[in-house]
């Protein structure tokens, strides 16, 4: 019975943003879980072998891209996914953007540049799947929040707004369709090596700053996100909605 509540067989999940690091390992743990995925990045190269690695596990997947900040494009990927599968039954969204710079050196264009991605871009993709899930009355919906959607991070004004931003489109969201069958959360990663935080982590000083910090001492590894990722893809969630999963070895649990 408990191995029923994690089982996605049959499940469709779309993974926007799934062609990082982190992304990979999250889509391959779904696939091993039961489901069938469809990772997609801005670039359809991104995607490439993730893909192929979902197909050799006898899933199904499908090799495409999207440009979350399109409201068009994110509607057409939808329409698509829909077309070949049927259904979606999982979102994930975990595009995300970041100039790591002071606040005053920030620009109006790089600012618009990551709420477009990290915001809009959630939202269009919550819309366009939510609405396909509404009307088949099933869903689960899981925002990729971040350290910074609970506190301020330095030289990532921007990131940390919008973030923050995420954290409460959850909130509404999840109110608004709990009632249909759909549930809406959100992972907050702590520090793991990914694009965005490659650069500060390469700062020897930096990362054992935050190793230090961290109470399990150590960073996050890719493989600590999938557990979160499929108990709240699966049944076993079904009475959770609005919450957040901090996978961040307990660096919010300390005040300094």
């Amino acid at each position: 019975m408990s191995k029923e509540l994690f089982d996605l067989t049959g499940k469709v999940a779309l993974f926007v943003g799934g062609g990082g690091g982190l992304g990979k390992t999250i889509s391959i743990g779904l696939a091993k879980a039961g489901a069938d995925v469809i990772p997609v990045s801005r670039s359809k190269d991104r995607t490439k072998d993730v893909v192929e690695e979902i197909l050799a596990l006898g899933r199904k997947s499908l090799h495409t891209s999207v440009d979350v900040t399109d409201q068009e494009d994110v509607n057409r990927l939808v329409e698509q996914v829909i077309k070949e599968f049927g259904r979606i039954d999982i979102l994930i969204n975990a595009a995300g953007k970041n100039y790591k710079k002071p606040a005053l050196e920030l620009t109006a264009e790089e600012w618009d540049d990551v709420m477009a991605v990290n915001v809009k871009g959630t939202f269009l993709a919550c819309k366009a799947v939510g609405e396909k899930m509404l009307a088949q009355k099933s869903g689960k919906i899981i925002n990729i929040a971040s350290l910074g959607s609970h506190q301020g991070i330095t030289r990532s004004v921007a990131y940390c707004a919008s973030k923050g931003a995420v954290l409460q489109l959850t909130k509404v969201l999840s109110a608004e369709w709990a009632a249909h069958g759909v549930n809406v959360n959100c992972i907050s990663p702590g520090y793991f090596k990914t694009p965005l935080t490659e650069k500060i982590l390469a700062v020897k000083e930096t990362h054992d700053k935050i190793v230090s910090r961290t109470p399990m001492q150590r960073l996050g590894l890719p493989e600590d996100l999938v557990g979160a990722a499929i108990f709240l893809s699966s049944d076993a969630s079904n009475f959770i909605t609005g919450s957040t999963i901090a996978v961040e070895g307990g660096f919010l649990s300390l005040a300094i």
